[in-house]
């Protein structure tokens, strides 16, 4: 907060550009004040036990290490100016005040804040102000910078009825920065729309459909730092996550939350989550639909309960010199309450030895003695018991159970009547079932079959929030998993049905929600990109009436006349595809390399072969490094500044079907931000139709 006196009005009107650039020095020290403050901290005279002290020194860590100055992150972004007084400490003068908005907050030796974070209410109108609704807003300026240098700025007076409506050139600019290094600091480019989801309720659960480049993952990683923002103590207690679809995905964004404010998020993949087996196995995309379908749960369900038994003999317990009899009819009637009660397989388990021996100290009473709980303790761990309850109610453990499932037939049967077809069982079950739960050949659906049985047994844990990302590309099943994570919490969940790359992509966020266990969750679809140019995202488009019929094109505010190249190679492909990637490198900033996975081999190869260094998919490109080799298999929410797609016909066809083929297609014409080089040898998909 800051209202400007006459000599700063002088200053900033001879030379505003200097006073900012003062403005961001003097913030910038403070900050470092801040820090050093809290580094000068004795804690010797301050802590009770050692545990205490344990506890005080990681929270002095954690905010030592969270006053970090990210030396090519801009402190502020933004300001504004507002046309009355909003503090109490104001309230009294007539001017208006000024807010430096940027990514946390920042005070100087008296206390009085010099930048305000950008999740603060005060900040924003920053996002969400226009002419037509000012907010009490004079001016919105918005600062421009190269590295941590401030360079530029730019002012819209949104309370003067004259000044016309424009788009922003820092904004664009921003927008259209190279990419060189880790994602870029996005906190400044949220528009008004993607503000009201980050904002939104912590409660609720919001879906966001949004088509390439519109801005999705930054919708959801703003929403994780504005939650943990204003409900901190709430979610510091029950955690949160962001689940990617993979784990380069993560390391590309995983440099985003430090400059939004927030440094401790956990990241996961879905397998990452299910992690119970190691993962060496395949199926094929038929058999891994259906271990992904819906059905499995109750086919999980029933092999779960297998094994419970109603009792035929009595339980007879011996005391000293005296035995009580439970009768088997009784038995049955507490098997039986305990399988209609719906709660955990495990928790069952826990509880009826206990109920057992409660009747035994029912029986006890009766006879004239005055057991306390001690004694029925003691009755729940007798042997007697035991043995009943093993009969009864058999352990069970997850990992065995589905390794029982697919190499039992006469078991999965028996779970499956009625859900699973014959053909459907004989896909499930291994031609060759290993000897044992250690050495099977555990595919990525089995792990999460295993997850499913594993919360039957005992609940899962819940957190307050979670993130997931890519989210079409889940099965059924696996939204199960992910909604098991925040059953008594909230999600976002980010993706575009367009985008499903999986033969078993969800066809309906309605569909997906309701697996994810968040029927009635809130859909807001975003359909203006910011990221791809116009004439890239519209040829692209020609897919979805094949991929996606129910979806409107994507637009977008980007212009750029010749962003898209197309070239017919009838010979020569390798060669042509080092050119393209030449010429691409000729101009700043990142560049990918992306082709169907069994090309990749032979592009490597050739890049090895010319001498032109490339990188993995995740990894940071850096100025002696900008070109990635990308399959792909793994392009999905990665994105460059000049893109060259090698062959899409073998993109297409290294899908298991013609419809994932192409959405795989619509993935890889999306990654670029700023041109777009197609290459190919074979007639292109006929759905791109003529070019």
């Amino acid at each position: 907060m800051h209202s400007p006196t006459p000599t700063e009005t002088a200053d900033a009107a001879t030379d505003p550009l200097g006073r900012e650039r003062s403005h961001l020095a003097a913030s910038r020290a403070a900050l470092t004040a801040m820090r050093e403050d809290v580094e000068a901290l004795d804690l010797r005279d301050v802590t009770g036990t050692w545990v205490s002290a344990q506890v005080l020194q990681k929270q002095v860590d954690e905010r030592i290490k969270a006053l970090a100055d990210l030396a090519h992150t801009p402190l502020f972004f933004g300001r504004l100016d507002y046309l009355h007084a909003i503090s109490e400490a104001e309230s009294e003068g007539s001017g208006g005040e000024r807010f430096y908005i940027g990514r946390r907050h920042v005070h100087d030796a008296g206390g009085d804040p010099m930048v305000i974070d950008w999740r603060a209410p005060v900040s924003q109108p920053f996002y969400r102000a226009s002419r037509t609704e000012p907010m009490d807003v004079a001016k919105r300026r918005r600062f421009g910078y190269t590295g941590g240098e401030l360079t530029a700025y730019e002012d819209e007076n949104l309370s003067d009825p004259d000044e016309a409506d424009s788009r922003s050139a820092l904004l664009a600019a921003e927008i259209e920065k190279p990419r060189v290094g880790p994602m870029r600091d996005i906190v400044a480019t949220i528009q008004p729309e993607q503000d009201e989801i980050v904002r939104a309720d912590v409660t609720g659960t919001v879906c966001v459909q949004g088509a390439p480049g519109t801005g999705k993952t930054a919708v959801g990683l703003h929403r994780v730092a504005y939650l943990l923002y204003a409900h901190r103590e709430r979610l510091a207690r029950t955690g949160t996550l962001v689940v990617g679809p993979n784990r380069s995905f993560l390391q590309y964004i995983e440099q985003v939350l430090p400059a939004l404010g927030e440094l401790d998020v956990a990241q996961a993949t879905v397998q990452e989550l299910v992690g119970h087996v190691e993962v060496r196995g395949t199926d094929t995309a038929g058999t891994a639909r259906i271990k992904g379908d819906a059905r499995m749960a109750a086919v999980l369900r029933n092999a779960v309960r297998a094994g419970i038994t109603l009792p035929a003999e009595p339980c007879v317990v011996v005391r000293g010199s005296r035995r009580w009899r439970v009768p088997a009819y009784e038995l049955e009637e507490i098997v039986r309450e305990l399988m209609g009660r719906e709660i955990r397989y495990g928790a069952a388990l826990e509880a009826l030895p206990q109920r057992i021996a409660h009747a035994v100290l029912v029986k006890m009473e009766q006879g004239g003695e005055a057991p306390d709980d001690r004694v029925q303790d003691a009755v729940a761990r007798n042997a007697a018991v035991k043995a009943t309850v093993k009969a009864c109610w058999p352990a069970v453990d997850p990992v065995k159970l589905v390794h029982r499932l697919l190499s039992d037939a006469e078991f999965l049967a028996t779970a499956a009547d009625g859900l699973l077809d014959a053909g459907e069982q004989a896909a499930l079950l291994w031609a060759k079932p290993p000897r044992s739960a250690r050495t099977a050949p555990w595919s990525a659906a089995d792990a999460v079959l295993i997850d499913e049985a594993a919360d039957l047994v005992h609940r899962t844990p819940s957190l307050g929030h979670v993130v997931v990302d890519e989210a079409q590309d889940l099965s059924p099943m696996q939204y199960r998993a992910v909604g098991r994570r925040c059953t008594t919490g909230s999600a976002t969940v980010l993706g575009d049905l367009a985008q499903g790359t999986t033969p078993w992509a969800t066809g309906s966020w309605q569909e997906a929600l309701h697996h994810l266990g968040k029927d009635g969750a809130h859909v807001e679809e975003l359909t203006q990109g910011f990221r791809v140019p116009g004439e890239v995202i519209a040829y692209a488009s020609r897919l979805l009436p094949a991929i996606a019929p129910g979806l409107a094109p994507a637009t977008s505010i980007r212009d750029l006349p010749g962003s898209l190249a197309l070239r017919h190679v009838p010979d020569g492909l390798d060669a042509a595809a080092l050119d393209a990637c030449r010429e691409a490198l000729d101009h700043e900033g990142s560049v990918g390399l992306i082709a169907a996975d069994a090309r990749i081999p032979a592009l490597a190869a050739a890049l090895t072969a010319a001498g032109l260094p490339y990188l993995d998919p995740g990894t940071e490109t850096t100025a002696d490094a900008r070109l990635t080799l990308v399959p792909a298999s793994l392009a999905k929410g990665l994105e460059y500044d000049y893109v060259v797609l090698d062959e899409p016909a073998a993109i297409v066809t290294g899908e298991p079907d013609h419809r994932t083929g192409l959405r795989r297609l619509y993935v890889s014409l999306t990654r670029a931000v700023s041109g777009l080089t197609v290459l190919h040898a074979e007639p292109l998909p006929a759905e791109l139709g003529a070019s």
